[in-house]
């Protein structure tokens, strides 16, 4: 099975060509202006000039509201909405209507309870994004560099087409492929020198370590 690989939180060029030219099927522009990755409009509709035909542009946002989602639809090509805050099913199934656009939902999870959410979330979204459960404290619903249990998900049928994030990096991703056995993975935090600042090396042995095959 071919692993699909999304690289999240891109704010430069360079770091969006090693992406698509290693291969990765989503490319995220995070729209939340407490991220360190967040992006404006402005640059926003830059980089998603230079994504080619076969790559999906996806935007993420975090609870947003329709005004939020106005502006940035009105400049910026999405392909793909993501989710990435406490928007109900309702919710979700509300901006899938408004926009037209297909919509990724983020779980959070830390435990096996977490894990029930997937099934809710599973009718209305078209995909599903699992990642680790930030602390209570934080201030980013992710891109926090944090795993979770992988176990939690080994052996276990997904409703919709899913991705496995949190904590993934260049290292560890193959054996988390290998536990979870996941359509495809995200990454954000793990491929990055700095908050924010992408490394195009550790993106294209992220994306070479996440399709290698797995025994």
């Amino acid at each position: 099975m071919a692993i699909s690989v999304k690289i999240c939180g891109l704010t430069e060029a360079a770091g969006l060509a090693a992406a698509v030219e290693a291969g990765a099927r989503y490319v995220g522009f995070v729209f939340f202006p407490k991220s360190p990755r967040h992006v404006t409009l402005e640059a926003a509709a830059e980089l998603a000039a230079q994504v080619p035909l076969g790559v999906a542009k996806v935007g993420l946002f975090v609870d947003p509201d329709d005004a939020a989602l106005d502006a940035v639809l009105s400049r910026v090509p999405l392909d793909l909405i993501q989710l990435h805050g406490t928007e109900t099913p309702a919710r979700v199934a509300e901006v899938k209507t408004r926009t037209g656009l297909p919509v990724m939902k983020a779980v959070g999870v830390a435990d096996p309870q977490d894990l029930h959410a997937l099934w809710d979330y599973g009718l209305v979204a078209d995909m599903l994004l699992i990642d680790a459960k930030p602390p209570k404290d934080a201030v980013l619903p992710g891109g926090n560099g944090l795993a979770f249990d992988w176990r939690l998900l080994a052996g276990r049928q997904i409703l919709k087409p899913w991705l496995l994030a949190g904590g993934l990096t260049p290292e560890n991703v193959h054996e988390a492929i290998r536990l979870t056995r996941p359509p495809g993975v995200d990454v954000s935090s793990g491929v990055e020198s700095a908050p924010g600042m992408k490394d195009p090396e550790r993106i294209r042995r992220f994306i070479a370590r996440a399709t290698a095959p797995v025994l």
